[in-house]
């Protein structure tokens, strides 16, 4: 069984300066909501880094919803935990993980998994875990562009079905999965 391992402390800084950079000049609020994230939803960030999504997520989805912040690397989960305490938000709980979420069945409204889907060693299985904790007709919404579109179908097949395509794409979880 392969192991994802979190990247080495100064990639991470590294990774953290550009995604702000980044996000100065970005909406990802708006991002979000035209991606389907709604209030009073349940929501999985998965691959959080330092909370670009997560925070804006959890401002949508408001007290009556939740947003778990999963990341594999110990400084996104303090980053993610000092942003929300910053902004007061208590929906947000965040979960130090490579691949399992401890999560419930059918628990998750909506699996964000921005940019992060090419650094994950172990794709099937994470893929199988992320359809185990989705609500039937759960949504997976994936951006990811180290990896061809066709590949990225060609492993979800069988989990998910491609609902709609752009720059994010849109899967539904299928029923009858495993």
């Amino acid at each position: 069984m392969r192991r994802d391992k979190p990247m080495p402390n100064l990639h991470f800084r590294l990774m953290t300066f550009s995604l702000g950079f980044w996000a100065r000049f970005s909406n990802p609020r708006k991002i979000l909501e035209r991606s389907g994230i709604k209030k009073g939803k349940t929501i999985l960030d998965y691959g959080c880094g330092t909370g670009i999504w997560t925070i804006p997520m959890a401002k949508i989805v408001s007290e009556e919803g939740k947003v778990y912040a999963l990341d594999i690397h110990p400084l996104a989960i303090k980053s993610v935990e000092k942003k929300a305490g910053k902004e007061r938000l208590s929906n947000i709980e965040t979960i130090l993980s490579g691949r399992d979420t401890g999560l419930e069945d059918e628990s998750i409204d909506t699996v964000w998994l921005y940019d992060t889907f090419h650094i994950i060693k172990a794709k099937r299985e994470v893929l199988q875990e992320l359809n185990r904790i989705l609500k039937h007709n759960g949504f997976l919404l994936m951006y990811d562009p180290h990896m061809k579109e066709n590949k990225i179908l060609e492993i979800t097949a069988g989990l998910f079905s491609l609902r709609d395509r752009g720059k994010i794409l849109n899967f539904r979880k299928e029923s009858d999965a495993p």
